[in-house]
């Protein structure tokens, strides 16, 4: 038996593969799976190219997190080269379960900001992925000193705009990262101010679903132009 419709790859961007049940989860309500996220992460870094910024796909801050064998974590790290970049974001997902693909139930995000030496924790849902999101800074603070010393960066959970559904902690996760990448690249953080007065302006309910819209877009776009 062949492939179901919902099965069928509908666009190869950069190294990320959609399948046209993703244009159904965009179309909603539904919760964001992986792949929408790696797409998203993968455009943005297209639109906003910074040698200083690392978007990081959901499944390896996943791995990163529940990584059941540490010691060869480092191997699997030292490509990502984060000791050499500005800004980083993870994803951060409430499954800890590795043999679970595409698990749990709600998304954050948490965002290494070098000039500050701080990891900033953004969460939709009242800190609800806190553990989750303290678990994998405990594991990536050792990777992004530089010249071989561990980092001193502490952890702060922000205020973060907040979903009005059960569905959208994805998109959240999208918009705060879009906003940071653009708040990089323009410039604002030469002038001494952190993302986070950007954020509480460009960022509630109602961009969200623009923005929900905004990715089914452009992924039928780019369908339109292979």
């Amino acid at each position: 038996m062949g492939p179901s419709s919902s099965d069928e790859k509908i666009l190869s961007y950069n190294d990320v593969v959609l399948r046209r049940s993703d244009l159904d989860i965009l179309r909603g309500p539904y919760y964001l799976n992986d792949r929408i996220i790696e797409f998203y992460f993968s455009y943005l870094s297209s639109t906003y190219p910074s040698q200083d910024i690392l978007l990081v796909p959901p499944s390896i801050s996943f791995w990163i997190t529940n990584c059941p064998d540490l010691s060869g974590l480092k191997d699997f790290i030292e490509p990502l080269q984060l000791n050499s970049k500005k800004l980083i974001v993870f994803t951060v997902n409430d499954n800890s379960d590795v043999t679970q693909d595409e698990g749990g139930t709600h998304w954050s995000l948490l965002a290494f900001d070098r000039d500050r030496n701080v990891f900033v924790h953004h969460d939709s849902m009242k800190g609800l992925n806190g553990w989750y999101a303290k678990k994998l800074y405990k594991t990536v603070e050792k990777f992004v000193g530089v010249h071989g010393y561990p980092s001193t960066a502490c952890f702060v959970e922000c205020l973060t705009p907040q979903q009005t559904n059960g569905y959208d902690c994805g998109v959240y996760v999208l918009a705060i990262t879009k906003v940071i990448c653009h708040w990089y690249v323009s410039g604002a953080n030469d002038k001494g101010d952190q993302w986070l007065s950007a954020m509480d302006e460009q960022v509630d309910a109602s961009t969200v679903t623009q923005l929900r819209d905004e990715i089914l877009r452009l992924i039928l776009h780019l369908m339109n132009k292979e």
